[in-house]
């Protein structure tokens, strides 16, 4: 005969399913984000591939794609890290340069006497460019979490002073040189996949489990969401805060190693435009401008997207101007659907996101 099952046993069983089933809706909310922007990217492929495929689909053009992608899918990662605490940092391709030119500026110091020396002490010097960029993070952080100056203005205002100094560095003229080990990894490729985009999906995924699956990335979320919980849940947002722009002031170096590897020169006024650019892939990808929530996912696809969209335009001979119209009417379109989506939906509770997150940070007695 069958045995009953005790009542005690059944309840657990019950907890267990109904937090199963919220986890799996939870992902599905999150998917929704990731969703659109790979529903986007198969228009966008299919799209331009139909209307030149001579040209869009060659195989060095699929390869410059991989290859341009990293140096600004790279700073929009730091965006987003930014904006999941409600921030945002407008100096980061000024740390990307600043990083790029002190790489360049050392190689070309120590190579003037010693070229051998220069070569040998090349991952060394790459180094030191990255905490370049660390080290403009923590003025940042210092800024904003120390002093108390909004995100915006703190980064405002490194953002022109270290472009002042990078004119100052260079006297606004462009620096010749860079390791060679740097040129190597920007021609290598694995397969047929450059390094270069290999790297960009291993930043992806550090930075991806950074946010996801430590207790940094748990209280960086709640800080965005909702300070005055996270307060309560004693999380201080001070060390949060300085963690955060470290971390973006780091990918900002990571970036300018990226510059060099692609092209080995340094300037002050390289990748100006990617300023906006980053923040308009933060925001397709999902990430909330207000802060709370930020898919590392849905950044990359973004890049991705954007970056078929340029090369598809340049495939059949449309101007830079008109793809910067196509970039605004992306993201209009994404953002009008949206709030389409949110008015739609019944009004609830406040997601648990934050309460859940408030609880597991609060210690047990």
């Amino acid at each position: 005969m069958p045995q009953s099952t005790p009542p005690g046993q059944l309840a657990r069983m019950n907890d267990q399913v109904d937090r199963s089933v919220r986890s799996l809706l939870g992902r599905i909310h999150v998917d929704r984000g990731i969703g659109r922007m790979l529903v986007l990217f198969v228009l966008a492929f299919g799209l331009f591939a139909i209307l030149n495929p001579r040209v869009f689909l060659n195989p060095i053009n699929l390869q410059n794609m991989m290859v341009a992608s990293p140096e600004v899918g790279i700073l929009a990662i730091a965006m987003a890290l930014a904006m999941l605490t409600g921030g945002i940092d407008l100096s980061l391709v000024a740390i990307a340069n600043l990083s790029a030119i002190t790489v360049s500026t050392m190689f070309t110091a120590i190579a003037s006497s010693d070229p051998a020396t220069a070569e040998s002490l090349g991952g060394f010097i790459a180094l030191i460019g990255v905490l370049v960029g660390a080290l403009a993070g923590a003025v940042n952080g210092f800024l904003i979490a120390t002093v108390g100056i909004t995100p915006i203005l703190a980064t405002l205002a490194t953002m022109q002073i270290f472009n002042g100094i990078a004119i100052v560095w260079t006297g606004g003229k462009t620096l010749y040189g860079a390791p060679a080990v740097l040129s190597s990894v920007g021609q290598a490729t694995v397969g047929g996949i450059p390094i270069l985009f290999l790297e960009f999906l291993v930043v992806a995924v550090l930075i991806g489990v950074l946010i996801s699956r430590t207790p940094f990335g748990r209280r960086t979320q709640l800080q965005g969401a909702n300070p005055t919980a996270a307060m309560y849940s004693g999380i201080r947002s001070t060390s949060v805060l300085y963690g955060t722009y470290v971390t973006t002031g780091l990918l900002g170096g990571i970036a300018g190693l990226v510059f060099l590897s692609r092209n080995p020169t340094a300037s002050a006024d390289y990748g100006t435009s990617y300023v906006l650019l980053v923040i308009v892939i933060a925001v397709l990808g999902g990430t909330n401008p207000t802060g709370g929530f930020a898919t590392i996912t849905g950044v990359v696809l973004a890049t991705l997207v954007l970056q078929v969209v340029q090369s598809g335009f340049t495939a059949i001979r449309l101007s830079a101007y008109e793809y910067a119209i196509a970039q605004g009417v992306i993201l209009i379109a994404v953002m009008v659907f949206d709030q389409v989506r949110v008015r739609r939906r019944p009004r609830r509770a406040p997601s648990s996101q934050t309460e859940t997150i408030a609880l597991a940070e609060i210690p047990r007695a």
